[in-house]
């Protein structure tokens, strides 16, 4: 019915990651202090925030960001999140925010005197920038025990871009991002890999689809999903095994055969590689811990 998780960075400073990759909608509650401000970023698909038991609703589309606040009276989060949608959340105390900007108040709206007990909304369009470090937050292949200061790293980047007035923060260093025309193409160049996993196309191939070239190709989505479009889909293809083991539905050759090996030492190689332990033993510790 599709997941969501909830990493602490700090006290009163919370990510909420929401993935609902079935074909049903998936609902979440969370309760939410007055003090709390709340930063929403759809990455795909569309969500729907509830308010006053469902009188007053407030949509989240993809590639758009909404900005709440309200001192005044508290703000639960009840999230119904679509098909096929990804919805990053960040929470952060009024206390902790203030100290983020604590030379520079005035330039940040809502924290002005005239506006410091109103309510303050505001929906935004995702930029590029922002798009690759919400992006990383879904996408990483990190060991378990550093996960958290990569998640912490990337929040305070992605708020640092939020507030940016500035020009685009790559545009110097990968200036066709700053194109969102590019940015879409590529994530669709991800999506057609994902659905072709046992057979992918060739990467000239995959650039003609999606009507880009291949040096952007790569360099865009080495940019925002941190890999080369092939290790991307490697990792994408054993965590996916993975699920399809813990699920017990099918044995290690049939697995193997779904995500594209012709044999099954072949997977059983892969699958070391990535997870170092083989698809029996793994199977096999699952039983265990049954």
């Amino acid at each position: 019915m599709g997941s969501h998780e909830e990493i602490k960075i700090e006290d009163d400073f919370f990510v909420l990651r929401f993935q609902n990759d079935s074909d049903e909608t998936s609902h979440f509650e969370r309760e939410v202090n007055t003090d709390l401000i709340q930063f929403h970023f759809g990455l795909k698909g569309r969500a729907k925030f509830i308010f006053n038991q469902g009188r007053y609703a407030l949509d989240l589309r993809e590639e758009v960001s909404l900005f709440l606040y309200n001192p005044q009276k508290e703000l639960p989060v009840h999230l119904e999140i679509a098909p096929h949608s990804w919805v990053i959340s960040v929470l952060i105390s009024i206390k902790k925010f203030h100290s983020f900007f604590s030379e520079e108040a005035d330039y940040i709206p809502f924290l002005s005197s005239e506006n410091i007990d109103k309510k303050y909304y505001k929906d935004d369009r995702i930029n590029p920038s922002m798009a690759i470090a919400l992006n990383q937050l879904f996408n990483f292949n990190l060991h378990q025990s550093i996960r958290k200061l990569y998640f912490k790293g990337k929040v305070y980047e992605l708020l640092s871009l939020y507030f940016n007035r500035a020009e685009d923060a790559n545009t110097e260093q990968c200036p066709f991002l700053v194109d969102e025309d590019n940015v879409i193409k590529i994530r669709k160049a991800k999506d057609i890999v994902i659905a072709n996993m046992a057979e992918p196309p060739g990467l000239q191939e995959l650039a003609d689809q999606v009507g880009i070239n291949l040096k952007k190709l790569k360099m865009g989505f080495k940019q925002i999903y941190g890999d080369s479009v092939y290790s991307f889909l490697f990792d994408y293809k054993m965590e996916y095994a993975r699920k399809l083991l813990d699920s017990g539905t099918y044995n290690v050759n049939e697995v193997g055969l779904r995500i594209g090996y012709s044999t099954a030492s072949h997977f059983i190689a892969a699958f070391k590689k990535k997870f170092g332990t083989t698809p029996k033993k793994y199977l096999m510790s699952l039983n265990a811990n049954a």
